[in-house]
């Protein structure tokens, strides 16, 4: 919601163009047409407490415009990169990767526990990593191929998708074991072998607990 004072027009255009230097930059949005913006601003802004007092300061940075058709209106960029290396489409484009970036990552966190690694053992890190970054690897193949089954006219937001992948893991484990002819074993089965104790003449903490605090018959 910012909207800084335009202080100079960092490229010509031929014509009657609006001129916009002086203006405020949301106040002159809606009566562009061009495709690109690109301009220098001053923006105000509060320093750091001194001395009990706190001042107002400003800066001047690269504005970077560059118009949505569909939504006709302008996707606005700030930026200190200069013009002559980095031109407005370059500007939107890096934009872009980067926010693909900060949503891979927001990804791993919510969906495959990037940062809740409850060890402190490196190696049990490595491994949480790898697994983390095996299952993202998984879920986006696995997304290639469902994109390509599906109607043209489907779309799949990818954190959406995360969560769908994350849900279904454990029938898609279930599925691939089958295909691959690793069948586990019956139902029953593995919950005896998983309910028995570890020793037999080793009670269990639980019972050995129970035990403990039964009160004394009397002889």
């Amino acid at each position: 919601n910012a909207n800084p004072v335009i202080t100079a027009e960092l490229r010509e255009w031929r014509g009657r163009a609006i001129p916009l230097e002086g203006k405020q930059l949301r106040a002159v949005l809606n009566d562009l047409d061009r495709k690109y913006i690109d301009v220098e601003v001053e923006v105000e802004f509060k320093r750091g407490p001194y001395n009990g007092t706190q001042s107002l300061d400003t800066k001047r940075f690269r504005v970077v415009g560059v118009r949505d058709e569909d939504a006709d209106d302008y996707h606005l960029y700030m930026t200190n990169l200069a013009r002559k290396e980095f031109f407005p489409a370059d500007l939107a484009e890096i934009y872009r990767c980067r926010w693909e970036v900060e949503l891979l990552f927001r990804e791993l966190k919510t969906q495959y526990e990037l940062d809740e690694f409850d060890t402190s053992d490196e190696h049990v890190v490595r491994i949480l990593l790898y697994a983390a970054l095996l299952s993202l690897l998984v879920s986006r193949d696995l997304l290639d191929l469902v994109t390509e089954q599906a109607d043209d006219e489907l779309v799949f937001p990818t954190e959406r998708w995360a969560a769908t992948f994350r849900s279904h893991a454990q029938l898609l484990l279930h599925e691939l074991g089958e295909f691959l002819g690793y069948s586990p074993p019956p139902l029953l089965d593995r919950l005896i072998e998983d309910a028995q104790k570890v020793h037999k003449q080793r009670p269990i903490l639980q019972e050995t607990l129970a035990t403990a605090t039964q009160p004394r018959c009397e002889s």
